[in-house]
């Protein structure tokens, strides 16, 4: 007797394949089939039993003893159809687990010993009676401790717990929190652990021996069948959103899981994501944990350190306390150019300029990766000499040591810092007073704890103030609000803005708090943008200019036809040439999330990738 399967095939975009078997096979487990024309076996997984087709059908090859949960199938079916991919595709995201490793059934009792504040317990009971809350709390109004109150109370529940982080950035200091209260019961999670490690952290999660993952966004697709609570700290960083398909956003995933699975959620931040604060709701907590006192002073100038600003380094450095200064990104505005004609030097590749690496001598592209030397003269002109644009982490941090040639800075950018170990030593140097100025980019706002940082110094906030993007006002201020933050955590802080807009940063740090900036933001936003409206971006990609365009003014005119939606911008993408490929995209807009759902399954081209919910 034969049996008929569909099989969902791994990381492969091809929709279901019916497969047979002589025997009966449990709906989740992983097999290996053959695909045409492939001589290495393809691995799948059995989401549903059917009958026996019309067509002949080729025998599963091996039966594995890893299995995908009926819960895992219906979180990847959701995230397939949502976020527009194969359910091959989507549950790739998860770990597959081993049945026969038995869960151990032990009375595990934690006692945290944390006194929370009246308005922590406030905040705390608050979450508890909502199975969906935003805990809105302001830097330093103690937002882990109710993290670690409602995880103890869950975990003392015989329930499993996820406490998802940006980034691989956040983990040192929380990791050290959470140890010293759930000690071996808790694992830490993200892209940088060991394989032989995240063996090790399936096998104690199956077996019971831990109940609380800690990590990146691939930690809420781990083999948890007795979940009982997800929290979502720094709900509003960006990095949740996956940049590869599928294009799921891990907080809104995180949310539905939350919905369909009847689980606990609770998302955080200072500085939550105008959807989020519209959607779900909140608990304020603005009384911060220790008195503090900001002042905020701006600086309109151009140059990278004015006199101003360096002049208050040496102020803050002479009294023996520590100055971080940031910028958006590492590579911010970091361009040679020409002295003579203007040009930039572009990578081959991509229609982007490349940015100097001055340490390793080298112009580099942050798109495709492409590595050059330093030209000598212009290549466009042949004749003019090339100097550098603006400026840079590696700049700053050049510039600092010639100021102040006896004192210790260092950077913090993904490019010095790229392992767990280097993050860590990093932080403890600072943190141990053994750093005087550090230099860094958005990891510099990742909720670390800086302890004697007197001076925040913001270079470069206008470049992402006037950004083409309808969250260019969120991100700015955001951001600012979370490197004000770092300074002067207990005691006195001072922050300068370098910025031409003081205007719209005062008005809003000054004479009102983020939640009135929403508020105002939602008005703004209405008959527009999300959270009233979805938007999702296709882009069209090919080595062949000609192809892609043909392809692109065909799917605009089929998409612009169709009146359950609306075609926002139909253009070159704003990087034309992105690795050796040319670039269209389409921006779609629409209240009706069915519609536009189905339009997008609609698209069949290869040359396409969508992205909905896209964070232009």
């Amino acid at each position: 007797m034969s049996f008929y399967y569909e099989l969902a095939l791994l990381k492969s975009p091809l929709d279901n394949l019916t497969y047979c078997s002589d025997e009966k096979i449990e709906i989740g487990t992983l097999v290996e089939v053959s695909l045409q024309r492939r001589k290495v076996l393809s691995k799948a997984v059995v989401v549903k039993e059917v009958e026996k087709p019309t067509f002949k059908c080729t025998t599963i090859q091996v039966i594995t003893n890893l299995y995908y949960s009926i819960d895992m199938i219906k979180i990847a079916t959701f995230t397939s159809m949502y976020y527009v991919s194969s359910i091959g595709e989507a549950l790739s995201l998860f770990i597959p687990f081993d049945k026969s490793i038995i869960k151990n059934k032990d009375e595990y009792k934690v006692e945290s010993n944390i006194l929370l504040s009246k308005e922590q317990e406030e905040a705390y009971n608050f979450c508890m009676q909502h199975k969906q809350a935003l805990l809105f709390a302001n830097t330093g109004a103690g937002k882990t401790e109710i993290y670690i109150k409602t995880i103890e109370k869950y975990l003392n529940d015989d329930k499993q717990a996820i406490l998802l982080m940006p980034e691989i950035s956040l983990t040192p200091q929380m990791q050290n929190r959470l140890e010293k209260v759930f000690k071996e019961k808790v694992a830490i999670w993200h892209s940088k652990i060991t394989k032989k490690r995240k063996e090790e952290i399936i096998k104690k999660v199956l077996s019971g021996e831990i109940k609380l993952l800690a990590g990146a966004r691939s930690a809420l697709f781990l083999p948890l069948d007795n979940l009982g609570l997800i929290i979502v700290d720094e709900e509003h960083d960006e990095s949740y959103k996956s940049d590869s398909k599928p294009r799921y956003n891990t907080k809104d995933l995180a949310l539905y899981i939350s919905k369909t699975l009847d689980i606990q959620a609770i998302l955080g931040s200072a500085t939550p994501s105008l959807n989020t604060y519209h959607k779900i709701p909140f608990y304020r907590l603005s009384k911060t944990y220790f008195d503090t006192k900001k002042s905020i002073n701006y600086d309109d100038s151009t140059s990278n350190l004015s006199p101003k600003i360096v002049n208050r380094i040496k102020t803050i450095i002479e009294q023996k306390h520590q100055v971080i200064i940031f910028l958006p990104t590492r590579a911010n505005y970091k361009y040679q150019v020409c002295t003579t004609c203007g040009s930039s030097v572009e990578c081959p590749f991509c229609s982007v300029s490349m940015s100097l690496h001055k340490n390793s001598l080298a112009l580099k592209c942050h798109y495709c990766g492409y590595t050059q030397q330093i030209p000598k003269t212009c290549p466009s002109c042949k004749t003019g000499v090339i100097h550098n644009l603006r400026v840079g982490t590696a700049q700053i941090e050049e510039e600092l040591n010639f100021i102040f040639p006896d004192k210790t800075i260092k950077r913090f950018d993904r490019d010095e810092v790229k392992t767990d170990t280097q993050l860590r030593k990093v932080l403890e140097e600072f943190n141990n007073n053994k750093i005087d100025i550090l230099v860094g980019t958005q990891m510099l706002s990742k909720g670390h704890d800086y302890h004697n940082v007197k001076l925040a110094v913001v270079l470069g906030i206008d470049s992402i103030l006037k950004m083409n993007s309808y969250k260019a006002r969120e991100r700015a201020l955001s951001l600012l609000i979370q490197i004000s933050g770092r300074s002067g955590r207990k005691g006195e802080g001072e922050v300068i803005i370098q910025t031409q807009n003081r205007d719209f940063f005062d008005f809003y740090l000054e004479n009102k708090d983020y939640k009135e900036f929403l508020d105002e933001e939602l008005t703004f936003r209405e008959d527009l943008y999300p959270p009233y409206y979805k938007l999702a971006k296709i882009i069209f990609a090919h080595t062949n200019g000609l192809k892609v365009k043909d392809e692109f003014d065909r799917y605009t005119n089929i998409l612009k036809s169709n009146e359950k939606i609306e075609v926002v911008g139909a253009n070159q993408s704003p990087i034309f040439k992105l690795s050796n490929k040319y670039r269209y995209e389409i921006l779609l807009r629409s209240k009706n999330i069915k519609a536009l759902i189905e339009v997008l399954h609609s698209i069949k081209s290869p040359m396409a990738s969508i992205d909905m919910d896209t964070i232009y």
